[in-house]
């Protein structure tokens, strides 16, 4: 045991910074799984270059995973870390500027060579001129510790020694704030078992850096935060990507239903292929196909023939199956379209986070081509709205595009397991009988006959006895589907797809508006992901004493029916997005509110103490 000082914190940020080969993404990893065994909530924000392997050592190669935990609920990754560790002087340059004032700062000495200062623009070490004076700053020669330690392994040569550091520094960390092992080792043991003499090099780097924080007296006070308060249950770490595959196996079970997946891999989205190709025990199929096109056209084949048809993308992916789509629109087919948003235009930022595919989502397709829209709040949110994506996919007959994005995709938080019988019951029937008679007064299939209460048309699976009907994307009669260029039916039929989707809105939540006063004369509404930084944004806020009221829209299209009236309810509505202003943009449009935007687009979630700034602002112009 210990006989240094143990002083108890409620939360804390970290973040581990390296080259892209350093393994901060690993190390990130193990610690938060580490975290969440010990109950904490929390909230992790990866980030790292989009090249394969940038140029080592630079600016643009630098990889960092932060982690915001506490023994309370945690909303948002951090504004700022508490700590950083800076495997080199490229990583501690490029997150100099988000440290605050008292900081703690663990320096990787060995990295701060001449050539490496000089290729981040350093013609003195930052740790010798005085630069550093604001943090406490812990320097440790982590690779030739981490090496030393490990000189027993003469079959392994340096280099794959020095692979070892970021093990030696999750060591470090885990002892710093009292954080288990063992789930690590059992980790590393699993990924090397088929490499004995790696697993042992890795298992006593991290024993290494733990005794170090043990012995040294650069160290002198340990950390501990207690768990936080949470509902019953088993809760596991999960991803918004892992989330979203999860719950897209859920859905398709509860409507009896197989799972097909056709996709092409792009960031930040193909993790769900990954996830669910492992899934082929639960009815799942995934193809890898050769291009975007050919991924939707194999999902929405698979929808025809009577499963469920998913397919996942990011921004310039969207735009390639944007016709297939609206086939789908033609076809009346469920399909569930998950675009995992990045920064754009084009290639844009491939690995940053960004909310700008909204009005793409909603128009962008030739004709009148409507379509449900959902987006998803948090990672574990991620699973409720892939059930809800299907669940109105079915039941409506149409296609329906999950917003998600970069943060969500990669970021996680604890999330606890449902029972079956708290998710919906997604019931399917696909018709089996003709269901009208022909001039002749013979049974006949009619496809387009539509159900009163929803407007969906029967899905009909391929090779059923009488149900031969047409499809393709020319338009079709109203009820029997056939061919028809006849203006008065083309007006009829695009009226009813959209009045199919208008329709959505009556099986949907109204938009719950949190309101503690009931005297707030500001709104803050958002959407998707920016649901964290507001509702931290808006709990700042609240502690000063401003009254704020804060509502958060998961379905865009339709909108909750109630949405204009809540929006009338108050004097000024902000809306914080991370794009330019394009739900804004709509809101204004449809039911002329003045809708005040708040926008940021580098490639990064809102910080919420900007955002609590500019509430503040906000409510003092409406009380002078």
């Amino acid at each position: 045991m210990s006989s240094k000082l143990v002083q108890k914190l409620d939360r804390v940020v970290i973040r581990f910074a390296g080259d892209s080969g350093d393994g901060m993404q690993l190390t990130g990893d193990r610690f938060t799984s580490e975290t969440a065994l010990l109950g904490n909530d929390l909230s992790t924000l990866p980030n790292f270059p989009a090249e394969i392997r940038a140029p080592q050592g630079t600016l643009p190669g630098v990889s960092s995973f932060q982690l915001h935990f506490a023994d309370h609920d945690v909303l948002t990754p951090g504004d700022a870390p508490d700590v950083l560790v800076a495997m080199n002087p490229a990583a501690l340059k490029a997150n100099l500027r988000d440290l605050p004032r008292g900081a703690t700062v663990i320096v990787n000495t060995d990295e701060f060579t001449k050539r490496n200062l000089a290729k981040v623009g350093y013609t003195v070490s930052p740790l010798d001129d005085g630069s550093l004076e604001s943090y406490h700053v812990h320097p440790v020669a982590l690779t030739s510790i981490a090496v030393e330690a490990l000189a027993a392994f003469t079959d392994l040569t340096r280099k794959e020694k020095e692979r070892a550091k970021n093990m030696f520094a999750l060591g470090l960390l885990s002892w710093l704030y009292t954080r288990p092992t063992e789930g690590t080792e059992a980790f590393l043991k699993g990924k090397f078992a088929d490499k004995p003499d790696i697993l042992e090099a890795n298992l006593a780097a991290l024993r290494a850096g733990y005794n170090y924080g043990e012995t040294t007296e650069d160290f002198s006070v340990s950390y501990e935060i207690a768990p936080a308060t949470m509902a019953p249950g088993t809760y596991r770490n999960v991803t918004g990507n892992t989330a979203l595959s999860l719950g897209l196996v859920a859905a398709a079970h509860r409507a009896g239903l197989a799972l097909f997946l056709g996709s092409y891999p792009i960031t930040p989205a193909s993790d769900i292929l990954h996830t669910l190709a492992g899934l082929k025990r639960y009815g799942v199929a995934t193809m890898q196909a050769e291009d975007e096109i050919a991924g939707v056209g194999a999902a929405l084949g698979a929808s025809f023939g009577g499963a469920l048809g998913v397919t996942t993308t990011s921004g310039p992916g969207l735009a390639l199956k944007a016709e297939t789509i609206g086939l789908a629109v033609s076809l009346e087919l469920p399909l569930v379209v998950c675009d995992i948003q990045r920064g754009g235009p084009s290639t844009g930022l491939p690995t940053k986070t960004e909310q700008a595919d909204l009005l793409q989502a909603l128009f962008g397709r030739n004709g009148e081509s409507p379509v449900a829209v959902v987006a998803p709040s948090t990672p574990a949110d991620c699973f409720d709205i892939a059930v809800e994506a299907v669940r109105i996919a079915t039941t409506y007959r149409t296609p329906v595009i999950v917003l998600s994005d970069g943060y969500l995709a990669n970021g996680s938080e604890p999330w606890r397991l449902p029972r079956t019988a708290e998710l919906p019951d997604i019931a399917v029937e696909f018709a089996s009988e003709p269901n009208g008679v022909d001039a002749k007064g013979q049974p006949v299939f009619h496809p387009y006959l539509r159900d009163p209460e929803t407007l969906a048309r029967p899905w009909a699976v391929p090779g059923t006895p009488g149900l031969e009907h047409r499809v393709g994307g020319i338009e079709k009669a109203d009820v029997t589907g056939n061919i028809s260029y006849d203006p008065d039916n083309h007006d009829r039929m695009t009226r009813l797809r959209q009045a199919k989707i208008d329709g959505i809105a009556s099986s949907i939540d109204p938009l719950a508006v949190d309101d503690p006063t009931g005297d707030a004369e500001l709104l803050v509404l958002g959407w998707g992901s920016t649901y964290g930084p507001v509702a931290a944004a808006v709990r700042l806020a609240r502690n000063t004493g401003v009254r704020v009221a804060q509502a958060h829209l998961r379905h865009l299209n339709p909108f909750p029916a109630n949405t204009g009236e809540v929006m009338r309810r108050y004097r000024r509505v902000i809306v914080p997005e991370m794009n330019l202003g394009q739900l804004a943009l709509l809101l204004r449009a449809k039911y002329l509110v003045d809708v005040q935007s708040y926008t940021s687009v580098r490639g990064l979630p809102f910080t919420s103490t900007d955002l609590a700034d500019a509430i503040t602002t906000s409510v003092k112009e409406l009380e002078s």
